[in-house]
């Protein structure tokens, strides 16, 4: 029997007062209020450690390189307790044939029981010669571990939508792994990479709760997705005053304005960027000073410049063209202006003729 998470806290000396404590930044991280934390701290101690086989194909380890680097929960709680990872050729430290041997010992004993975690995606042109793992082709891989796994998690852009190797021409035919793996439930976790607490709360969520989170209508989790970067940035009210970034390390860049002029893509891109930031809440790319480049969107490599302005977004009404909003804004100010003017004119009038 896999051992649950709450029974390796305690081998490891983890006291009671901090598995809790663990439970409540895990129901913040996923958004969830505090009547929520003793449900987790229930599943935490009750339901045995979900099998993970972490499999890799064309990709270049950046969704991992997040993952790690996680804060609430940290990613070695996942790894070593939340979670039991069998298999990851990027942190286990086993190799060669005793590594490929731990993916059948994982599907023959918890068939029907585990999650098949896709980093990357395989690629179909030359019978999937371009991506070689443990002798054979990753696709193999991906459809020998998957036949038998509870659910896919697609981590990351390439996984998800194909991301740069699936970029025109597309000469190794490098496909998202929905569309190769069809008969089973698919979480898209898209980014480039995803967002490590993201990451680490899909894993969480399911843990607690037995099943996935509610996703929107490209399957990806809508605790994270259902906003768009735009709506939740810090620089959004320079955009509704018309107020932008007109060329790099300009006198606006410095005053922190609105980056959509210089070809920022929040306005049409879903993900909690904006509100979760990276390294820990420290920042993200649009607080740096550079746009964002829509790395959750699928094709966004082949979308152009990432510094080409968006110059339609009709969808979103008054926001359609960064012109016409700081033409807008400049409208209104000269017209509040002006009535103002009026208004003291009359004022003035009005005060003159009673000193008469």
């Amino acid at each position: 029997m896999t051992e649950s998470f709450y029974d390796v806290m305690r081998r490891q000396g983890i006291t009671r007062r901090s598995f809790l404590k663990f439970c409540t930044l895990t129901a913040s991280a996923l958004g969830l209020g505090p009547a929520f934390v003793p449900r987790i701290a229930e599943a935490m101690e009750t339901k045995p450690r979900i099998p993970v086989l972490w499999l890799h194909g064309l990709e270049c380890t950046c969704c991992s390189e997040s993952f790690i680097r996680s804060a609430h929960p940290l990613a070695k709680d996942v790894v070593l307790s939340m979670i039991s990872l069998d298999y990851d050729d990027t942190l286990m430290a086993s190799a060669g044939q005793q590594a490929e041997a731990i993916i059948e010992e994982t599907i023959d004993k918890y068939k029907g029981n585990y999650i098949v975690a896709v980093e990357g995606n395989p690629p179909l042109n030359e019978d999937g010669m371009y991506c070689i793992v443990g002798g054979k082709p990753f696709v193999e891989q991906l459809r020998h571990a998957s036949e038998h796994a509870k659910a896919i998690i697609s981590w990351g852009s390439c996984a998800s939508h194909g991301c740069v190797q699936a970029a025109h021409p597309n000469p190794t035919r490098a496909t998202p792994v929905h569309k190769v793996i069809t008969d089973k439930p698919i979480i898209k976790v898209p980014g480039c990479p995803p967002i490590a607490e993201v990451m680490t709360a899909v894993v969480t969520y399911i843990l607690t709760f037995e099943r996935f989170p509610e996703l929107d209508r490209q399957g990806r989790p809508k605790m994270f997705y259902s906003q768009r970067i735009h709506d939740k940035c810090y620089r959004r009210p320079h955009f509704d005053a018309g107020q932008f970034v007109e060329h790099w390390d300009d006198d606006s860049a410095r005053k922190g304005y609105c980056l959509y002029k210089m070809g920022c893509k929040g306005p049409t891109t879903y993900n909690a960027c904006s509100t979760i930031r990276w390294n820990a809440g420290t920042s993200f790319p649009i607080q740096s000073g550079h746009g964002c480049i829509g790395c959750s969107e699928e094709g966004f490599w082949d979308k152009g410049s990432f510094y080409d302005r968006l110059t339609t977004i009709n969808q979103f009404g008054i926001e359609s063209n960064a012109d016409r909003v700081g033409m807008t804004a400049a409208g209104v100010v000269g017209a509040a202006t002006a009535a103002h003017l009026a208004v003291s004119a009359i004022k003035r009038a009005q005060h003159k003729g009673d000193e008469k």
